[in-house]
């Protein structure tokens, strides 16, 4: 009888851990928390700064420069991206239209969401932005800063600590929604269904997270995706979608995914691409990159390869690699410059004569 009444309890501590391990699987798998936050969109990227930081790969940077607009920002908010901010993800919607080619202007731009995390100063962040904002919108206990920019109208609102909502798209309730889903963030099936499908393509396995991925939809065939006549078109001849995801261990492992619908489609791909990089490695070696190893380690670890109706192309950059890529180069001194340099040049202050000739005392 004590057995009995037992079991319904040990039944239901089971149920209960089993419930809490699958959940814990899900959000495992499932996408970062500022991603899930974001609306529907065409593509999407994520940046993890706080691994970076932690692998001391920020300091080997290059220094920002800051434009008297972003020193200002730092100044009234307290806040310094390349400092305080710990991860972004980004949603890019594509516009319905697309006015021919060129720059797009005006309803043919792309839109753009954002979601950052970081170390920000409420207090002062709500001050910069009531002084920027046409108005102010209370949703849901959340105020919604209006701010007019570029013809257009950019909408912030804090939306958790340390946690900011962005976005210009024209359309109020697409950031309604982003503050709609930080209120059930514990979901693990939150996020837009694109980016959920996909996102089981990015390493996740890793004794280090993934620092930086993206999930691009390519139409090449459709006016409305933005690069369509740029280096898309080259190597991606129609429908795709695309996967990107760099990790660092001891060197910074990338590796892009092309998802195509036949096999024709993902060989046309592979090929298109080994010949953009064949010709991007000449290049490098007619301007006397070769020469350099760590240039020759990454063109070395270059591979395009096919699998099914997937074209996969992985690299690896090693720090001095990275370093050099993101280095301005010196000036480059052109033949005969170098021995002139190394000539004695005459005093301004004592004009040369020539041989043969004196100067006249008067």
């Amino acid at each position: 009888m004590r057995i009995r009444r037992r079991l319904p309890i040990i039944l239901g501590v089971v149920l209960v851990a089993a419930a809490v391990v699958v959940v814990v699987q899900l959000r495992k798998h499932a996408p970062p928390e500022p991603a899930r936050l974001l609306p529907s969109g065409d593509a999407f990227f994520y940046v993890n700064l706080s691994w970076l930081r932690r692998l001391n790969a920020v300091k080997q940077l290059p220094p920002v420069s800051h434009d008297p607009e972003y020193e200002r920002f730092i100044q009234e908010t307290g806040f310094q991206f390349e400092r305080d901010l710990d991860r972004a993800a980004f949603a890019v919607h594509y516009p319905t239209t697309w006015g021919g080619a060129g720059t797009p202007t005006g309803a043919d731009q792309p839109r753009f969401s954002e979601v950052f995390e970081g170390d920000f100063h409420a207090e002062k962040l709500s001050a910069y932005l009531k002084k920027l904002a046409r108005s102010v919108e209370n949703y849901r206990s959340v105020d919604v800063y209006s701010i007019p920019l570029e013809s257009r109208t950019v909408r912030v609102a804090m939306i958790g600590v340390g946690t900011v909502a962005v976005s210009n798209h024209e359309d109020a309730a697409v950031i309604h929604g982003m503050i709609d889903r930080s209120r059930k963030l514990a979901s693990p099936f939150a996020g837009p269904a694109f980016l959920r499908q996909y996102y089981k393509y990015i390493p996740s396995n890793l004794p280090v997270p993934t620092l930086a991925w993206a999930i691009v939809r390519v139409e090449n065939g459709d006016r409305r995706f933005p690069l369509a006549n740029g280096l898309w078109s080259l190597i991606i001849p129609g429908h795709a979608v695309v996967v990107v995801s760099a990790r660092f261990l001891t060197a910074l492992h990338f590796r892009a995914e092309a998802f195509t619908n036949s096999q024709e489609d993902a060989q046309r791909v592979s090929e298109q691409a080994s010949t953009f990089l064949n010709i991007f490695h000449a290049a490098e070696n007619s301007a006397a990159g070769g020469t350099d190893p760590d240039v020759k380690q990454f063109f070395e670890s270059l591979k395009v390869e096919q699998h099914d109706a997937r074209a996969v192309l992985t690299a690896t950059l090693s720090p001095g690699f990275i370093k050099k890529v993101l280095t301005e180069p010196p000036a480059v001194i052109g033949p005969g410059e170098e021995e002139k340099k190394n000539q004695v040049q005459p005093s301004p202050s004592k004009p040369v004569l020539p041989k043969g000739k004196k100067k006249r005392v008067k």
